[in-house]
C-alpha cells in the first residue's frame, strides 16, 4: 500500500503541476520551436520535466525516511534536471553539458554507486569507474534522444521502471523499489500532457535527461541477480531500446560522415533515430510509439525471466536480443534505401551506397 500511495502521490502532483509549468513556459516564451529536424509543426511549451520532478519531490517528502538510501541518485538527477532546464531556456555548449554530466556521474560514483564485476584491486576499481561513467552518461543522453515522439520517452520509462520494480520487490529491495514507484507515477502523470494534442507539453532536455540519469543509476544500484553476468544482462535488456537507438544512430552518422567526434555527436540533431525511421517506414507517429512500447515490454519480459538463471542463459538472452535488433537495423536501412529510390530525382545521380 505504501508503494501504491507513493505512486499515486507522484502521479497526482505531476499531473496538476504540469498545468502550472505549461502556463509558466508560455509566459516566459520557453518553447520548442518547429524546424526541419523536428516533427512537430507548432511551438510547444517545454518544462514538462519540472512537473515530473515536482511529483518526485512531493512523494519524497512524504516518505523521506524510506527514500534516504537513494538520496545521492536523486541529488545527481536534480543537477542534471536543472542543467537541462537551463539548456532549454538559454542553451548550453555541448562541451559544458558533457562536462557537467561527467562530473555528476563521478559524484554519484563517489557515494559507492557503480557497477561491480571486476576483481577487487586498483585496476578493477578503475575499470569499474570508467564503465560506470560511460553507462550513466550514455543512458542519460540515449533517453534524451529517445524523446522524439509524443509519449515515447515517458511511456517507455514507465515500462522500464515497472520491470525494475517487479524484480526489486520480488527480492525484497523495498527502498529502491519505492523510489522507482514514485518515478513511474510521475511519468504516468505527465503522459496525458504529452500524448494528446490539446494543451500539449514537452519534457524538454531537463525531463528526458532527468529520466535517463535516474534509470541509469537505478540500473547499477539494484541487486538484480546472484550471478554477475545476469546482473549486468538485466539492465541492458530492460533499457535495450535506448541503447540500440544510441548505437545504431551513431553507426549510421559515422558511416554517412555526419559526425567525426563526440562533441559533434552531442551537437548533431536530426530525424535519424530509430523512431524516426519507423515513422518513415509507414507506421506513423502513434504506431511507432506503440511498436517501441511493445518491443520494450518484450525485452522487459526477457529480463524478468533470466533474473533467476545462470550466466550462460543471461548471456544468450542478450545475444538473442542483439540479433533481433540487428534484423531491425537491416530492415530500417533497406527501408531507407527503398524510400530514397522512390523519391529519387532522375536529374540527380544516385550513389551506390552498400549496406
Amino acid at each position: 500500500m505504501m508503494t501504491l500511495r507513493a505512486f499515486l502521490i507522484a502521479l497526482t502532483v505531476t499531473f496538476f503541476s504540469t498545468f502550472l509549468f505549461r502556463v509558466m513556459a508560455l509566459r516566459l516564451n520557453i518553447l520548442d520551436m518547429p524546424d526541419p529536424r523536428k516533427i512537430h509543426k507548432d511551438p510547444i511549451p517545454l518544462l514538462g520535466g519540472l512537473g515530473v520532478y515536482s511529483g518526485m519531490v512531493v512523494a519524497f517528502l512524504c516518505y523521506a525516511n524510506s527514500f534516504y538510501s537513494v538520496l545521492p541518485i536523486f541529488v545527481g538527477a536534480t543537477v542534471i534536471l536543472y542543467m537541462g532546464a537551463y539548456d532549454d531556456i538559454k542553451g548550453l555548449p555541448a562541451r559544458l553539458r558533457l562536462l557537467i554530466q561527467l562530473l555528476t556521474a563521478l559524484m554519484v560514483i563517489s557515494q559507492g554507486i557503480r557497477v561491480s564485476f571486476m576483481p577487487e584491486n586498483i585496476l578493477g576499481d578503475i575499470a569499474e569507474i570508467i564503465v560506470t561513467v560511460i553507462w550513466i552518461v550514455g543512458v542519460t543522453n540515449a533517453f534524451n534522444y529517445l524523446d522524439g515522439l509524443d509519449g515515447l520517452a515517458s511511456g517507455s520509462a514507465v515500462i522500464n521502471l515497472l520491470f525494475f520494480l517487479t524484480i526489486l520487490y520480488r527480492t525484497g529491495q523495498y527502498p529502491l523499489g519505492l523510489a522507482i514507484a514514485m518515478l513511474a507515477g510521475a511519468c504516468t502523470g505527465f503522459l496525458p500532457h504529452n500524448f494528446f494534442k490539446k494543451r500539449k507539453m514537452f519534457l524538454g532536455d531537463s525531463g528526458s535527461m532527468f529520466l535517463g540519469f535516474m534509470l541509469a543509476c537505478v540500473a547499477i544500484t539494484g541487486d538484480w541477480a546472484k550471478d554477475n553476468v545476469v546482473k549486468l544482462s538485466i539492465p541492458i535488456l530492460i533499457l535495450g531500446v535506448p541503447i540500440f537507438d544510441m548505437i545504431f544512430t551513431t553507426i549510421m552518422r559515422i558511416k554517412e560522415k555526419k559526425v567525426t567526434n563526440i562533441i559533434e555527436w552531442l551537437r548533431y540533431g536530426g530525424k535519424d533515430h530509430f523512431h524516426h525511421y519507423l515513422v518513415d517506414l509507414g507506421l506513423g507517429q502513434r504506431g511507432a510509439v506503440f511498436f517501441i512500447y511493445y518491443l520494450t515490454f518484450s525485452l522487459g519480459l526477457g529480463a524478468y525471466m533470466v533474473s533467476n538463471d545462470i550466466a550462460l542463459e543471461g548471456l544468450l538472452t542478450v545475444v538473442q536480443s542483439s540479433i533481433i535488433f540487428g534484423v531491425i537495423g537491416v530492415l530500417i536501412v533497406l527501408g531507407k534505401r527503398q524510400h530514397q529510390l522512390l523519391h529519387h530525382d532522375p536529374q540527380k545521380p544516385m550513389t551506390n551506397d552498400k549496406l
